[in-house]
């Protein structure tokens, strides 16, 4: 995995795109800064850059994800392998479906992942310093570099779909809650019924992430 670090950029997704477009980058590569100016969250939302916070996006190359991934369910699979390094580090950081890094009951950052051709692009951010008004900072102190290198290991062990699930769902009940959006509806996850594929089964209706 190729890493670059930017003293500052409007946004790592759109930068990692450029690069692979105009092919300066191929994937693996990852591109992350403390200073984002023009960050992308979900449904096109933007994400509050504050200064020393993380801002990460990085490019897999479709045929190297594990063969049982659902592509719907991909910020689930990558947000769950961070929140595993998170958590071996002492963090009590836990995943509100599909794809938000929460503290108890607050925010502290979340991933978005597309599909650009044969390439899966990931955004990522972490506030690990500061946090905006009803958001919350991470809970521990990490070493930035550190917490990248066990990260992209983690990511390159590829570890199946099934795997990670089967510990994914064991704090589904967490959401109860919480809601999700969908189709620009807010809907409640009191009574989501998690499925096999990462999607959720709400009054009949099958929802898988759009982000």
């Amino acid at each position: 995995m190729k890493i670059l670090y930017l003293k500052s950029v409007g946004s790592t997704q759109v930068y990692i795109k450029e690069q692979l477009r105009d092919k300066k980058l191929s994937p693996p590569c990852a591109v992350y800064t403390m200073l984002q100016t023009d960050g992308i969250g979900s449904r096109d939302n933007s994400w509050s850059g504050l200064k020393g916070n993380l801002f990460l996006s990085f490019a897999i190359s479709l045929k190297n994800l594990p063969s049982d991934l659902k592509l719907e369910s991909a910020s689930i699979y990558f947000s769950y392998l961070l929140k595993d390094i998170l958590e071996k580090l002492g963090s009590q950081v836990w995943i509100k479906w599909p794809n938000d890094l929460y503290l108890q009951e607050k925010k502290i950052g979340g991933m978005i992942t597309n599909i650009v051709k044969d390439t899966l692009v990931c955004g990522v951010g972490i506030n690990l310093v500061d946090a905006p008004q009803n958001f919350e900072k991470l809970d521990i102190a990490i070493d930035i570099e550190e917490l990248l290198e066990k990260y992209f290991k983690n990511i390159e062990k590829k570890t199946s779909w099934k795997q990670v699930f089967s510990k994914y769902k064991l704090e589904f009940d967490k959401n109860q809650n919480f809601s999700t959006h969908t189709n620009n509806l807010r809907i409640s996850l009191a009574d989501a019924q998690l499925q096999e594929d990462g999607s959720v089964m709400i009054a009949g209706e099958r929802i898988y992430s759009q982000r």
